[in-house]
C-alpha cells in the first residue's frame, strides 16, 4: 500500500502544481475578476456533475469487484447525457448561478467529466490506481498546455480560453480511461440487483456531495455578491493553497478506498483506515505550515499584482483543512463499506454550521469571516464521521493518537517519494 501511496502522492503533486499554474497564468493574464469567472466556471461543472452522477460516480467502486461492467457503465452513461440537458434548463431558469453565456459550455464539460469519472470509478474499483493516477496528471497537463497556448495565440484572452482548454483535456480523459478499463474482467463476489443499489448508493453519495460542496462553496457566492469577482478570485487562490494539503490525505483515502472495496476482514479494514487518517493529518499539517507562513509579498509577486491578503486566509483555513485531511480516510471506509449514510449526515452537519456562521461572519469580517466559517464546518464534519466509526468498528479515541509504526511507515513513504 505504501508504494501505490507513494505514486498517487506524485502524481497528485504534478496535478496541484499543473492547477496552480493555471492559476498563475490566469491571475497575470485576466487578473482577479478573470480568476473569479474561471472559479464560477468549475462551480458550475461541479454543480451539474452532482445530478449527473445520481447513477455512477464513486458508486461504481465498490460493486466493480461483484458486478458486470456493462451491468453498471450503461446507466451511468445514459442518465449523464438525459440529466445534462434537465440542468442544462435549469441554469437558464437560475442564471445567477454560472457566469452569463457559459451554460452550455459547463453542461458539456459536465458531461465529458462523468463519462471520464465513471471509467476511473471502474479502473480504481479494478485496483489499477496507477492507470488511475496517469490518466489523472495527464488530464492536468492537457489543461495546462492548451490553456497556455490560447492565452499566447489571442490578443484579448478571455475566461474562454480556460473552458477550451478544459475540453481538451477531458476529451483526453474520456478516451485514455475507456482504454485502461479491464473489459474481460469478471466479478468474484456477485450482489442481487446491483442497478438498484449503484442508484441507491450514487443517490447518497451525490446528497453528500452537494452538503460538501455547499460546505466549501456557499462562501464563493457570498463573496461575489458583497464584494465583487476581484475578491472572489482573492479568496479561491487561498482556499486552493490551503486545500493543496489535501494532496497526500486524497491519495491515502484514494488507495484506502480501493483496498476496502476488495477486502472481506474486518479488523484489517479498521487497522488501514486509523493508520491513514494519523498519517494524513501530520503531512498536512507539514505541507500547509509553510504556505500558513510565508510573507504575503510573496503571493503579490507570484500570482499578480492584484492578489494580495494571502496569507492570513491561508492560516486561518488551517484547523479546517487539517480535520478534512482526517476525513478522507473515514469518508473512503465509509464508501468503501456502503455506508454511504453516515458520509450524508457528516455533511449534513458540516453545512448546517456553515449555513449558520457564513452569513453572519462575512459580512462582518470579510473574507477572514470565510476562512473561519469553512474552518467551523470542515472540523464538524469529522468529529462526527469519528464517532460513527468508532461505533462501527469499536475502535476508541486513543486509536487517533500518533504512533512510533506511523513515523517507520512516513519514512517509507518519504524515502519512496524521493526515489
Amino acid at each position: 500500500m505504501v508504494r501505490q501511496v507513494s505514486i498517487t502522492i506524485a502524481s497528485r503533486v504534478f496535478t496541484t502544481v499543473m492547477n496552480l499554474l493555471v492559476m498563475v497564468l490566469a491571475g497575470h493574464a485576466l487578473g482577479a475578476s478573470g480568476l473569479g469567472v474561471i472559479s464560477l466556471i468549475v462551480l458550475g461543472v461541479t454543480l451539474v456533475m452532482l445530478v449527473l452522477n445520481l447513477v455512477g460516480g464513486g458508486a461504481i467502486v465498490q460493486l466493480v469487484p461483484r458486478t458486470p461492467l456493462k451491468t453498471l457503465l450503461l446507466p451511468a452513461y445514459t442518465w449523464a447525457a438525459l440529466a445534462a440537458v434537465l440542468c442544462y434548463a435549469a441554469l437558464n431558469l437560475f442564471p445567477r448561478l454560472v457566469p452569463q453565456g457559459y451554460a452550455g459550455h459547463i453542461c458539456i464539460l459536465a458531461v465529458m467529466q462523468a463519462l471520464y469519472g465513471a471509467n476511473l470509478s471502474v479502473v480504481l474499483g479494478q485496483q489499477r490506481i496507477a492507470h488511475h493516477n496517469a490518466i489523472t496528471a495527464g488530464q492536468s497537463a492537457f489543461l495546462l498546455a492548451v490553456f497556455a497556448l490560447r492565452l499566447l495565440s489571442t490578443g484579448d484572452p478571455s475566461p474562454m480560453a480556460y473552458v477550451e482548454a478544459s475540453y481538451a483535456s477531458f476529451a483526453f480523459a474520456v478516451i485514455a480511461s475507456a482504454l485502461s478499463i479491464r473489459w474481460r474482467q469478471q466479478p468474484t463476489t456477485p450482489v442481487d440487483a446491483p442497478v438498484p443499489r449503484l442508484i441507491k448508493q450514487g443517490v447518497l453519495i451525490q446528497t453528500t456531495n452537494a452538503m460538501q460542496l455547499v460546505s466549501y462553496r456557499i462562501a464563493y457566492w457570498i463573496i461575489e455578491a458583497l464584494y465583487g469577482k476581484a475578491a472572489l478570485g482573492l479568496y479561491s487562490v487561498a482556499n486552493q493553497l490551503a486545500e493543496g494539503a489535501w494532496i497526500a490525505p486524497r491519495s491515502m483515502g484514494l488507495v484506502l478506498l480501493s483496498k476496502v472495496s476488495n477486502l472481506n476482514d474486518e479488523v484489517h479494514k479498521r487497522g488501514l483506515t486509523l493508520t491513514t487518517a494519523r498519517i494524513a493529518v501530520g503531512i498536512a499539517f507539514i505541507i500547509v505550515l509553510p504556505f500558513a507562513l510565508m510573507p504575503d509579498r510573496f503571493y503579490h509577486w507570484v500570482f499578480g499584482e492584484e492578489i494580495s491578503g494571502v496569507q492570513p486566509l491561508v492560516l486561518l483555513l488551517t484547523p479546517g483543512v487539517l480535520a478534512m485531511s482526517a476525513s478522507q480516510a473515514f469518508s473512503h471506509f465509509f464508501s468503501g463499506t456502503a455506508l454511504n449514510q453516515h458520509n450524508l449526515f457528516g455533511s449534513g452537519l458540516g453545512m448546517v454550521a456553515i449555513l449558520l456562521c457564513a452569513p453572519v461572519l462575512i459580512p462582518r469580517y470579510g473574507l477572514a469571516g470565510a476562512a473561519v466559517s469553512a474552518s467551523v464546518a470542515y472540523s464538524t464534519s469529522v468529529v462526527y464521521q469519528i464517532i460513527i466509526f468508532h461505533r462501527v468498528t469499536g475502535s476508541t479515541w486513543k486509536d487517533l493518537v500518533p504512533r512510533s509504526t506511523d513515523l517507520a511507515l512516513l519514512s517509507e513513504l518519504r524515502r519512496r517519494m524521493r526515489a
